[in-house]
Protein backbone atom coordinates (compact mmCIF):
# COMPACT_ATOMS: atom_id res chain seq x y z
CA UNK A 1 0.00 0.00 0.00
CA UNK A 2 1.30 3.43 -0.96
CA UNK A 3 0.83 6.55 1.09
CA UNK A 4 1.03 10.06 -0.32
CA UNK A 5 1.58 13.45 1.32
CA UNK A 6 -1.84 15.04 1.26
CA UNK A 7 -0.68 18.56 0.45
CA UNK A 8 1.24 18.02 -2.76
CA UNK A 9 -1.70 17.64 -5.15
CA UNK A 10 -2.40 15.40 -8.13
CA UNK A 11 0.79 16.15 -10.14
CA UNK A 12 2.92 15.05 -7.21
CA UNK A 13 0.90 11.86 -6.76
CA UNK A 14 1.19 11.01 -10.47
CA UNK A 15 4.94 11.57 -10.40
CA UNK A 16 5.28 9.53 -7.19
CA UNK A 17 3.31 6.63 -8.64
CA UNK A 18 5.35 6.72 -11.85
CA UNK A 19 8.61 6.73 -9.88
CA UNK A 20 7.45 3.86 -7.68
CA UNK A 21 6.33 1.75 -10.64
CA UNK A 22 9.54 2.56 -12.49
CA UNK A 23 11.58 1.29 -9.56
CA UNK A 24 9.52 -1.91 -9.59
CA UNK A 25 9.82 -2.25 -13.39
CA UNK A 26 13.60 -1.97 -13.40
CA UNK A 27 13.89 -4.67 -10.75
CA UNK A 28 11.29 -7.12 -12.07
CA UNK A 29 11.45 -10.08 -14.42
CA UNK A 30 8.35 -9.49 -16.50
CA UNK A 31 7.71 -12.98 -17.92
CA UNK A 32 9.23 -16.39 -18.06
CA UNK A 33 10.99 -16.31 -21.44
CA UNK A 34 8.67 -17.44 -24.24
CA UNK A 35 8.82 -17.78 -28.00
CA UNK A 36 6.49 -16.05 -30.45
CA UNK A 37 5.52 -17.55 -33.80
CA UNK A 38 2.39 -17.75 -35.92
CA UNK A 39 0.34 -19.95 -38.17
CA UNK A 40 -2.55 -19.31 -40.54
CA UNK A 41 -4.92 -18.77 -37.62
CA UNK A 42 -3.20 -16.66 -34.98
CA UNK A 43 -0.10 -15.35 -33.27
CA UNK A 44 1.31 -18.17 -31.14
CA UNK A 45 2.64 -17.11 -27.73
CA UNK A 46 4.47 -19.70 -25.69
CA UNK A 47 3.05 -22.47 -27.88
CA UNK A 48 -0.58 -21.30 -27.65
CA UNK A 49 -2.70 -19.47 -30.20
CA UNK A 50 -4.02 -16.16 -28.88
CA UNK A 51 -6.76 -13.71 -29.80
CA UNK A 52 -5.13 -10.35 -29.06
CA UNK A 53 -6.54 -6.89 -28.37
CA UNK A 54 -4.02 -4.07 -28.72
CA UNK A 55 -4.12 -0.44 -27.56
CA UNK A 56 -2.27 2.17 -29.60
CA UNK A 57 -0.29 4.65 -27.44
CA UNK A 58 2.50 6.87 -28.79
CA UNK A 59 4.95 7.45 -25.95
CA UNK A 60 6.13 10.92 -27.14
CA UNK A 61 2.52 12.15 -27.15
CA UNK A 62 2.29 11.83 -23.37
CA UNK A 63 4.57 12.65 -20.47
CA UNK A 64 6.41 9.80 -18.73
CA UNK A 65 4.38 10.47 -15.59
CA UNK A 66 1.25 9.63 -17.60
CA UNK A 67 2.53 6.35 -19.01
CA UNK A 68 1.72 4.03 -16.06
CA UNK A 69 -1.86 5.32 -15.81
CA UNK A 70 -2.45 5.06 -19.55
CA UNK A 71 -1.12 1.50 -19.65
CA UNK A 72 -3.18 0.52 -16.59
CA UNK A 73 -6.38 1.96 -18.10
CA UNK A 74 -5.69 0.13 -21.35
CA UNK A 75 -5.24 -3.12 -19.47
CA UNK A 76 -8.42 -2.54 -17.47
CA UNK A 77 -10.20 -1.87 -20.76
CA UNK A 78 -9.26 -5.35 -22.02
CA UNK A 79 -5.98 -4.81 -23.87
CA UNK A 80 -3.36 -7.56 -24.07
CA UNK A 81 -0.88 -5.52 -26.10
CA UNK A 82 0.34 -1.93 -26.32
CA UNK A 83 1.37 -0.77 -29.78
CA UNK A 84 3.56 2.19 -30.67
CA UNK A 85 5.63 3.65 -33.46
CA UNK A 86 9.32 4.46 -32.92
CA UNK A 87 10.04 8.08 -33.82
CA UNK A 88 13.41 8.40 -35.57
CA UNK A 89 13.55 12.20 -35.62
CA UNK A 90 12.97 12.30 -31.86
CA UNK A 91 15.60 9.67 -31.12
CA UNK A 92 18.31 10.91 -33.50
CA UNK A 93 17.79 14.67 -33.99
CA UNK A 94 21.46 15.00 -34.97
CA UNK A 95 23.16 12.25 -36.92
CA UNK A 96 24.88 9.91 -34.49
CA UNK A 97 23.58 11.73 -31.41
CA UNK A 98 20.78 9.77 -29.77
CA UNK A 99 18.03 10.87 -27.43
CA UNK A 100 16.29 8.33 -25.20
CA UNK A 101 15.31 10.71 -22.43
CA UNK A 102 12.03 12.22 -21.21
CA UNK A 103 9.14 11.63 -23.60
CA UNK A 104 11.52 9.65 -25.83
CA UNK A 105 12.58 7.17 -23.15
CA UNK A 106 11.45 4.14 -25.11
CA UNK A 107 13.10 1.68 -22.72
CA UNK A 108 11.20 3.07 -19.74
CA UNK A 109 7.94 2.95 -21.70
CA UNK A 110 8.56 -0.69 -22.67
CA UNK A 111 9.41 -1.65 -19.09
CA UNK A 112 6.25 -0.02 -17.77
CA UNK A 113 4.30 -2.17 -20.25
CA UNK A 114 6.06 -5.34 -19.13
CA UNK A 115 5.61 -4.48 -15.45
CA UNK A 116 1.83 -4.48 -15.95
CA UNK A 117 1.83 -7.87 -17.66
CA UNK A 118 1.11 -6.60 -21.17
CA UNK A 119 2.86 -7.29 -24.47
CA UNK A 120 4.41 -4.72 -26.82
CA UNK A 121 4.15 -4.37 -30.59
CA UNK A 122 7.00 -2.09 -31.65
CA UNK A 123 6.52 -0.49 -35.06
CA UNK A 124 10.04 0.65 -35.91
CA UNK A 125 9.24 1.71 -39.45
CA UNK A 126 11.20 3.97 -39.42
CA UNK A 127 8.67 5.88 -41.54
CA UNK A 128 5.71 6.38 -39.22
CA UNK A 129 3.14 8.65 -40.89
CA UNK A 130 1.24 9.21 -37.60
CA UNK A 131 0.39 12.75 -38.73
CA UNK A 132 3.95 13.61 -37.62
CA UNK A 133 5.96 16.47 -39.06
CA UNK A 134 8.43 16.63 -42.01
CA UNK A 135 6.08 16.01 -44.91
CA UNK A 136 3.74 13.30 -46.11
CA UNK A 137 6.29 10.71 -47.33
CA UNK A 138 8.98 11.56 -44.74
CA UNK A 139 7.05 11.71 -41.47
CA UNK A 140 9.22 10.69 -38.56
CA UNK A 141 12.49 11.01 -40.48
CA UNK A 142 15.18 13.35 -39.14
CA UNK A 143 15.73 16.39 -41.34
CA UNK A 144 19.46 15.79 -41.65
CA UNK A 145 18.71 12.85 -43.96
CA UNK A 146 17.98 15.37 -46.74
CA UNK A 147 21.58 16.55 -46.70
CA UNK A 148 23.15 13.18 -47.44
CA UNK A 149 24.46 13.24 -51.03
CA UNK A 150 22.50 11.13 -53.49
CA UNK A 151 19.79 10.11 -51.04
CA UNK A 152 16.28 9.20 -52.22
CA UNK A 153 13.83 8.26 -49.50
CA UNK A 154 12.01 4.93 -49.32
CA UNK A 155 13.25 3.21 -52.46
CA UNK A 156 16.19 1.05 -53.53
CA UNK A 157 18.80 3.66 -52.73
CA UNK A 158 22.01 2.77 -50.89
CA UNK A 159 22.47 6.06 -48.99
CA UNK A 160 18.95 5.77 -47.60
CA UNK A 161 19.18 2.04 -46.94
CA UNK A 162 22.43 2.48 -45.03
CA UNK A 163 20.90 5.10 -42.72
CA UNK A 164 17.66 3.20 -42.28
CA UNK A 165 19.46 -0.05 -41.44
CA UNK A 166 21.73 1.73 -38.97
CA UNK A 167 18.75 3.17 -37.06
CA UNK A 168 16.62 -0.01 -37.12
CA UNK A 169 19.62 -1.99 -35.91
CA UNK A 170 20.18 0.58 -33.16
CA UNK A 171 16.62 0.04 -31.85
CA UNK A 172 16.73 -3.75 -32.09
CA UNK A 173 20.11 -3.90 -30.38
CA UNK A 174 18.89 -1.56 -27.63
CA UNK A 175 15.87 -3.76 -26.99
CA UNK A 176 18.13 -6.83 -26.82
CA UNK A 177 20.52 -5.06 -24.48
CA UNK A 178 17.63 -4.20 -22.15
CA UNK A 179 16.28 -7.79 -22.28
CA UNK A 180 12.94 -6.66 -23.70
CA UNK A 181 12.20 -9.35 -26.28
CA UNK A 182 9.85 -12.18 -25.37
CA UNK A 183 12.57 -14.84 -25.54
CA UNK A 184 14.47 -12.77 -22.96
CA UNK A 185 11.46 -12.48 -20.65
CA UNK A 186 10.47 -9.08 -22.02
CA UNK A 187 7.16 -7.80 -23.44
CA UNK A 188 8.03 -7.39 -27.16
CA UNK A 189 6.15 -9.94 -29.26
CA UNK A 190 5.95 -8.20 -32.66
CA UNK A 191 7.98 -5.72 -34.71
CA UNK A 192 7.14 -3.75 -37.84
CA UNK A 193 9.35 -2.67 -40.74
CA UNK A 194 8.22 0.17 -43.07
CA UNK A 195 4.66 1.48 -42.84
CA UNK A 196 1.86 1.57 -45.42
CA UNK A 197 4.47 1.47 -48.16
CA UNK A 198 2.02 -0.25 -50.48
CA UNK A 199 0.24 3.10 -50.82
CA UNK A 200 3.21 4.62 -52.68
CA UNK A 201 5.23 1.64 -53.92
CA UNK A 202 3.96 2.01 -57.47
CA UNK A 203 5.54 5.45 -57.78
CA UNK A 204 9.01 3.87 -57.56
CA UNK A 205 8.51 1.09 -60.10
CA UNK A 206 10.98 -1.77 -59.79
CA UNK A 207 12.91 0.23 -57.19
CA UNK A 208 9.91 0.03 -54.89
CA UNK A 209 9.60 -3.75 -55.26
CA UNK A 210 13.30 -4.22 -54.64
CA UNK A 211 13.11 -1.97 -51.59
CA UNK A 212 10.32 -4.06 -50.03
CA UNK A 213 12.41 -7.21 -50.37
CA UNK A 214 15.51 -5.44 -49.05
CA UNK A 215 13.64 -4.05 -46.02
CA UNK A 216 12.28 -7.50 -45.16
CA UNK A 217 15.66 -9.21 -45.51
CA UNK A 218 17.38 -6.47 -43.52
CA UNK A 219 14.87 -6.70 -40.67
CA UNK A 220 15.16 -10.48 -40.43
CA UNK A 221 18.96 -10.30 -40.48
CA UNK A 222 18.95 -8.39 -37.17
CA UNK A 223 18.01 -11.51 -35.18
CA UNK A 224 15.20 -9.97 -33.15
CA UNK A 225 13.63 -13.39 -32.61
CA UNK A 226 9.99 -12.27 -32.99
CA UNK A 227 7.77 -11.95 -36.09
CA UNK A 228 7.92 -8.86 -38.30
CA UNK A 229 4.87 -7.15 -39.82
CA UNK A 230 4.35 -4.92 -42.87
CA UNK A 231 1.01 -3.13 -42.89
CA UNK A 232 -0.82 -2.38 -46.14
CA UNK A 233 1.76 -4.37 -48.07
CA UNK A 234 0.07 -6.91 -50.32
CA UNK A 235 3.41 -8.05 -51.76
CA UNK A 236 5.08 -8.57 -48.39
CA UNK A 237 7.52 -11.50 -48.62
CA UNK A 238 6.51 -14.88 -47.23
CA UNK A 239 8.68 -14.26 -44.15
CA UNK A 240 6.78 -11.09 -43.17
CA UNK A 241 3.12 -10.84 -42.08
CA UNK A 242 1.10 -8.34 -44.10
CA UNK A 243 -1.69 -6.60 -42.20
CA UNK A 244 -4.68 -4.28 -42.59
CA UNK A 245 -5.12 -0.59 -41.72
CA UNK A 246 -8.64 0.80 -42.22
CA UNK A 247 -11.99 1.58 -40.61
CA UNK A 248 -13.17 -1.97 -41.41
CA UNK A 249 -10.97 -5.03 -41.92
CA UNK A 250 -13.36 -7.99 -41.60
CA UNK A 251 -12.88 -8.79 -45.29
CA UNK A 252 -9.09 -8.65 -45.11
CA UNK A 253 -7.09 -11.75 -45.96
CA UNK A 254 -3.27 -11.91 -45.78
CA UNK A 255 -1.33 -12.69 -48.93
CA UNK A 256 -0.47 -16.22 -47.83
CA UNK A 257 -2.42 -19.02 -46.17
CA UNK A 258 0.44 -19.43 -43.70
CA UNK A 259 -0.18 -15.99 -42.15
CA UNK A 260 -2.87 -14.89 -39.65
CA UNK A 261 -5.21 -11.93 -40.19
CA UNK A 262 -3.83 -8.91 -38.31
CA UNK A 263 -5.46 -5.46 -38.05
CA UNK A 264 -2.67 -3.06 -37.11
CA UNK A 265 -4.75 0.15 -37.32
CA UNK A 266 -8.45 0.32 -36.54
CA UNK A 267 -9.22 4.02 -36.97
CA UNK A 268 -11.58 4.52 -34.04
CA UNK A 269 -11.53 8.28 -34.68
CA UNK A 270 -9.48 10.71 -36.72
CA UNK A 271 -7.10 13.60 -36.22
CA UNK A 272 -8.38 17.18 -35.94
CA UNK A 273 -7.61 20.12 -38.22
CA UNK A 274 -7.79 23.81 -37.43
CA UNK A 275 -11.14 25.26 -38.47
CA UNK A 276 -12.90 21.90 -38.53
CA UNK A 277 -14.94 19.86 -36.12
CA UNK A 278 -13.34 17.23 -33.94
CA UNK A 279 -14.05 13.91 -35.72
CA UNK A 280 -16.26 11.41 -33.92
CA UNK A 281 -16.85 7.72 -34.63
CA UNK A 282 -19.83 6.23 -32.76
CA UNK A 283 -18.75 3.43 -30.48
CA UNK A 284 -21.54 1.19 -31.82
CA UNK A 285 -19.92 1.28 -35.26
CA UNK A 286 -16.45 0.76 -33.86
CA UNK A 287 -17.61 -2.25 -31.82
CA UNK A 288 -19.42 -3.66 -34.88
CA UNK A 289 -16.22 -3.47 -36.92
CA UNK A 290 -14.15 -5.21 -34.26
CA UNK A 291 -16.70 -7.97 -33.67
CA UNK A 292 -17.00 -8.60 -37.41
CA UNK A 293 -13.21 -8.89 -37.69
CA UNK A 294 -13.05 -11.66 -35.10
CA UNK A 295 -16.26 -13.20 -36.44
CA UNK A 296 -14.70 -13.66 -39.86
CA UNK A 297 -11.35 -15.06 -38.75
CA UNK A 298 -9.29 -12.15 -37.42
CA UNK A 299 -6.85 -12.77 -34.59
CA UNK A 300 -5.02 -9.53 -33.67
CA UNK A 301 -6.66 -6.12 -33.50
CA UNK A 302 -5.19 -2.73 -32.57
CA UNK A 303 -7.00 0.56 -31.90
CA UNK A 304 -5.39 3.50 -33.62
CA UNK A 305 -5.56 5.26 -31.21
CA UNK A 306 -6.55 3.93 -27.78
CA UNK A 307 -4.87 7.03 -26.40
CA UNK A 308 -3.95 9.71 -28.93
CA UNK A 309 -2.36 12.35 -26.74
CA UNK A 310 -0.76 15.65 -27.67
CA UNK A 311 1.50 16.89 -30.44
CA UNK A 312 4.08 18.58 -28.23
CA UNK A 313 6.37 21.23 -29.62
CA UNK A 314 6.43 21.14 -33.41
CA UNK A 315 5.56 17.49 -34.00
CA UNK A 316 2.13 18.05 -35.59
CA UNK A 317 2.18 17.30 -39.28
CA UNK A 318 0.30 19.23 -41.93
CA UNK A 319 -1.64 20.68 -43.30
CA UNK A 320 -3.38 22.60 -40.50
CA UNK A 321 -3.30 19.92 -37.83
CA UNK A 322 -4.01 20.86 -34.24
CA UNK A 323 -1.66 20.20 -31.36
CA UNK A 324 -4.18 17.68 -30.01
CA UNK A 325 -4.04 14.09 -31.21
CA UNK A 326 -7.06 13.08 -29.15
CA UNK A 327 -8.37 10.95 -32.04
CA UNK A 328 -11.76 10.42 -30.38
CA UNK A 329 -9.97 7.67 -28.47
CA UNK A 330 -11.30 5.63 -25.53
CA UNK A 331 -8.76 7.48 -23.36
CA UNK A 332 -8.75 11.19 -24.14
CA UNK A 333 -5.86 13.60 -24.60
CA UNK A 334 -5.70 14.26 -20.86
CA UNK A 335 -5.73 10.59 -19.83
CA UNK A 336 -9.41 10.57 -18.86
CA UNK A 337 -11.81 7.82 -19.91
CA UNK A 338 -14.08 8.71 -22.82
CA UNK A 339 -17.48 7.21 -22.08
CA UNK A 340 -19.31 5.29 -23.35
CA UNK A 341 -16.54 4.40 -25.82
CA UNK A 342 -14.08 2.99 -23.27
CA UNK A 343 -16.75 1.09 -21.31
CA UNK A 344 -18.58 -0.34 -24.32
CA UNK A 345 -15.35 -1.57 -25.89
CA UNK A 346 -14.28 -3.06 -22.55
CA UNK A 347 -17.48 -5.11 -22.54
CA UNK A 348 -16.81 -6.15 -26.15
CA UNK A 349 -13.30 -7.31 -25.29
CA UNK A 350 -14.62 -9.36 -22.36
CA UNK A 351 -17.09 -11.11 -24.67
CA UNK A 352 -14.39 -11.87 -27.23
CA UNK A 353 -12.16 -13.31 -24.51
CA UNK A 354 -14.99 -15.64 -23.47
CA UNK A 355 -14.97 -16.92 -27.06
CA UNK A 356 -11.19 -17.31 -27.25
CA UNK A 357 -11.09 -21.09 -26.50
CA UNK A 358 -13.42 -21.74 -29.43
CA UNK A 359 -11.77 -19.18 -31.73
CA UNK A 360 -8.31 -20.72 -31.37
CA UNK A 361 -9.55 -24.32 -31.49
CA UNK A 362 -11.10 -24.10 -34.97
CA UNK A 363 -8.38 -24.61 -37.54
CA UNK A 364 -9.84 -24.38 -41.02
CA UNK A 365 -12.59 -21.81 -40.55
CA UNK A 366 -15.90 -21.36 -38.78
CA UNK A 367 -19.18 -23.00 -39.68
CA UNK A 368 -21.16 -20.51 -41.75
CA UNK A 369 -24.96 -20.16 -41.67
CA UNK A 370 -27.03 -17.76 -43.76
CA UNK A 371 -29.79 -16.37 -41.51
CA UNK A 372 -31.41 -13.91 -43.93
CA UNK A 373 -30.64 -11.64 -46.89
CA UNK A 374 -28.30 -9.50 -44.78
CA UNK A 375 -27.90 -11.69 -41.71
CA UNK A 376 -25.37 -14.45 -41.07
CA UNK A 377 -23.77 -16.54 -38.35
CA UNK A 378 -20.23 -17.81 -37.90
CA UNK A 379 -19.90 -20.69 -35.45
CA UNK A 380 -16.65 -21.81 -33.85
CA UNK A 381 -17.13 -25.26 -32.34
CA UNK A 382 -15.23 -28.44 -31.55
CA UNK A 383 -17.55 -30.35 -33.90
CA UNK A 384 -20.26 -29.69 -36.48
CA UNK A 385 -23.32 -28.07 -34.92
CA UNK A 386 -26.93 -28.74 -35.95
CA UNK A 387 -28.14 -25.13 -35.84
CA UNK A 388 -31.81 -26.12 -35.85
CA UNK A 389 -31.44 -27.50 -32.33
CA UNK A 390 -30.15 -26.30 -29.01
CA UNK A 391 -26.43 -26.87 -28.63
CA UNK A 392 -25.84 -30.31 -27.14
CA UNK A 393 -23.89 -30.68 -23.96
CA UNK A 394 -21.65 -33.01 -25.96
CA UNK A 395 -20.32 -30.02 -27.90
CA UNK A 396 -17.58 -29.09 -25.46
CA UNK A 397 -16.59 -25.84 -27.18
CA UNK A 398 -18.97 -23.59 -29.09
CA UNK A 399 -19.09 -19.82 -29.67
CA UNK A 400 -21.12 -17.94 -32.24
CA UNK A 401 -21.35 -14.49 -33.81
CA UNK A 402 -24.71 -13.40 -35.27
CA UNK A 403 -24.49 -10.40 -37.60
CA UNK A 404 -27.13 -8.10 -39.06
CA UNK A 405 -25.44 -5.90 -41.67
CA UNK A 406 -28.68 -4.12 -42.58
CA UNK A 407 -28.14 -0.50 -41.53
CA UNK A 408 -31.84 0.30 -41.04
CA UNK A 409 -33.86 -2.73 -40.00
CA UNK A 410 -34.07 -4.78 -36.80
CA UNK A 411 -34.37 -8.49 -37.62
CA UNK A 412 -35.31 -11.59 -35.60
CA UNK A 413 -33.43 -14.74 -36.59
CA UNK A 414 -33.87 -18.39 -35.65
CA UNK A 415 -30.87 -20.52 -34.72
CA UNK A 416 -29.90 -23.07 -32.07
CA UNK A 417 -33.59 -23.76 -31.50
CA UNK A 418 -34.22 -20.20 -30.31
CA UNK A 419 -34.87 -16.67 -31.57
CA UNK A 420 -32.48 -13.74 -31.41
CA UNK A 421 -33.28 -10.10 -32.12
CA UNK A 422 -30.54 -8.29 -33.96
CA UNK A 423 -30.60 -4.47 -34.10
CA UNK A 424 -29.48 -2.77 -37.33
CA UNK A 425 -25.75 -2.89 -38.09
CA UNK A 426 -24.90 -5.10 -35.14
CA UNK A 427 -23.21 -8.30 -34.04
CA UNK A 428 -24.42 -10.46 -31.16
CA UNK A 429 -21.75 -12.56 -29.45
CA UNK A 430 -22.77 -15.91 -27.93
CA UNK A 431 -19.76 -17.38 -26.09
CA UNK A 432 -21.62 -20.67 -25.41
CA UNK A 433 -23.83 -20.67 -28.54
CA UNK A 434 -26.83 -20.12 -26.26
CA UNK A 435 -26.78 -16.82 -24.40
CA UNK A 436 -26.02 -13.39 -25.85
CA UNK A 437 -23.18 -11.90 -23.82
CA UNK A 438 -22.87 -8.73 -25.89
CA UNK A 439 -24.47 -6.88 -28.78
CA UNK A 440 -22.44 -4.16 -30.46
CA UNK A 441 -25.42 -1.80 -30.91
CA UNK A 442 -26.65 -1.97 -27.31
CA UNK A 443 -24.64 0.40 -25.14
CA UNK A 444 -25.05 -0.35 -21.44
CA UNK A 445 -21.88 1.30 -20.10
CA UNK A 446 -22.03 4.73 -18.51
CA UNK A 447 -22.17 7.82 -20.70
CA UNK A 448 -20.35 11.03 -19.92
CA UNK A 449 -20.52 14.33 -21.76
CA UNK A 450 -17.48 16.58 -21.90
CA UNK A 451 -17.75 20.24 -22.68
CA UNK A 452 -14.77 22.13 -24.00
CA UNK A 453 -14.46 25.77 -23.12
CA UNK A 454 -11.81 28.34 -23.80
CA UNK A 455 -10.70 31.12 -21.48
CA UNK A 456 -12.26 33.41 -24.06
CA UNK A 457 -15.71 32.28 -25.32
CA UNK A 458 -15.07 33.94 -28.66
CA UNK A 459 -12.25 31.54 -29.47
CA UNK A 460 -14.20 28.27 -29.49
CA UNK A 461 -17.71 26.98 -29.11
CA UNK A 462 -18.98 23.65 -27.82
CA UNK A 463 -21.59 22.07 -30.09
CA UNK A 464 -23.70 18.94 -30.09
CA UNK A 465 -22.31 15.40 -30.23
CA UNK A 466 -19.00 16.40 -28.67
CA UNK A 467 -17.87 18.41 -31.67
CA UNK A 468 -15.85 21.56 -31.22
CA UNK A 469 -16.00 24.43 -33.69
CA UNK A 470 -12.61 26.09 -33.73
CA UNK A 471 -13.63 28.84 -36.13
CA UNK A 472 -16.68 30.21 -37.87
CA UNK A 473 -17.70 33.44 -39.53
CA UNK A 474 -18.81 34.93 -36.21
CA UNK A 475 -15.58 34.18 -34.41
CA UNK A 476 -13.47 37.32 -34.08
CA UNK A 477 -10.28 37.78 -32.13
CA UNK A 478 -10.65 41.56 -32.21
CA UNK A 479 -12.71 44.19 -33.96
CA UNK A 480 -9.83 46.65 -33.89
CA UNK A 481 -6.34 46.58 -35.28
CA UNK A 482 -3.61 46.04 -32.74
CA UNK A 483 0.15 45.84 -32.76
CA UNK A 484 2.61 43.48 -31.17
CA UNK A 485 6.34 44.00 -31.02
CA UNK A 486 8.55 40.96 -31.24
CA UNK A 487 12.33 41.18 -31.22
CA UNK A 488 13.78 39.86 -34.44
CA UNK A 489 17.22 38.36 -34.02
CA UNK A 490 18.52 40.02 -37.15
CA UNK A 491 22.05 40.23 -35.87
CA UNK A 492 22.10 36.98 -33.91
CA UNK A 493 24.51 34.09 -34.37
CA UNK A 494 22.21 32.49 -36.96
CA UNK A 495 22.01 35.54 -39.22
CA UNK A 496 23.82 35.81 -42.55
CA UNK A 497 23.90 38.05 -45.60
CA UNK A 498 23.15 36.74 -49.06
CA UNK A 499 21.27 37.55 -52.25
CA UNK A 500 17.96 35.91 -53.14
CA UNK A 501 15.29 33.85 -51.38
CA UNK A 502 16.23 30.52 -49.82
CA UNK A 503 14.40 27.23 -49.41
CA UNK A 504 13.10 27.38 -45.85
CA UNK A 505 14.02 23.90 -44.58
CA UNK A 506 17.53 24.06 -45.99
CA UNK A 507 18.14 27.12 -43.82
CA UNK A 508 16.31 26.30 -40.59
CA UNK A 509 17.01 22.52 -40.57
CA UNK A 510 13.59 22.10 -38.92
CA UNK A 511 14.79 23.91 -35.78
CA UNK A 512 12.27 26.69 -36.32
CA UNK A 513 9.13 27.36 -38.33
CA UNK A 514 10.24 30.97 -38.84
CA UNK A 515 12.75 32.47 -41.24
CA UNK A 516 13.10 36.25 -41.03
CA UNK A 517 14.21 38.31 -44.02
CA UNK A 518 15.56 41.84 -43.64
CA UNK A 519 16.49 44.05 -46.55
CA UNK A 520 17.66 47.62 -47.21
CA UNK A 521 16.12 49.92 -49.77
CA UNK A 522 17.64 53.22 -50.86
CA UNK A 523 15.08 55.90 -51.78
CA UNK A 524 16.00 59.46 -52.92
CA UNK A 525 19.44 59.20 -51.42
CA UNK A 526 18.17 58.11 -48.00
CA UNK A 527 18.89 54.70 -46.58
CA UNK A 528 15.75 52.91 -45.32
CA UNK A 529 15.74 49.62 -43.46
Amino acid sequence: MLGFPIDHGVPFVAAFVAATLWAAATAAVFFEPFNVSYDHRAIIIGGKRRMLISAGIHYPRATPDMWPGLIAKSKEGGADVIQTYVFWNGHEPVRGQYNFQGRYDLVKFAKFIGSQGLFLHLRIGPYVCAEWNFGLMRRGFPVWLRDIPGIIFRTKNKPFEDEMQRFVKKIVDLMKQEMLFSWQGGPIILLQIENEYGNIEGHFGQGGKDYVKWAADMALSLGAGVPWVMCRQTDAPETIIDSCNAFYCDGFRPNSYSKPALWTEDWNGWFASWGGRVPHRPVQDNAFAVARFFQRGGSYHNYYMFFGGTNFGRTAGGPLQTTSYDYDAPIDEYGLLTQPKWGHLKDLHAAIKLCEPALVAVDDGPQYVKLGPMQEAHIYASEFVDTSKSVSENVSICSAFLANINEQKTVTVNIFGGTYTLPPWSVSILPNCIHTAFNTAKVTSQTSIKTIKSASPSYSNATKHGHVVLYNENTLFSNKWGTFQEPIGTWGNNSFTAQGIFEHLNVTKDISDYLWYSTRICLAGEMKI
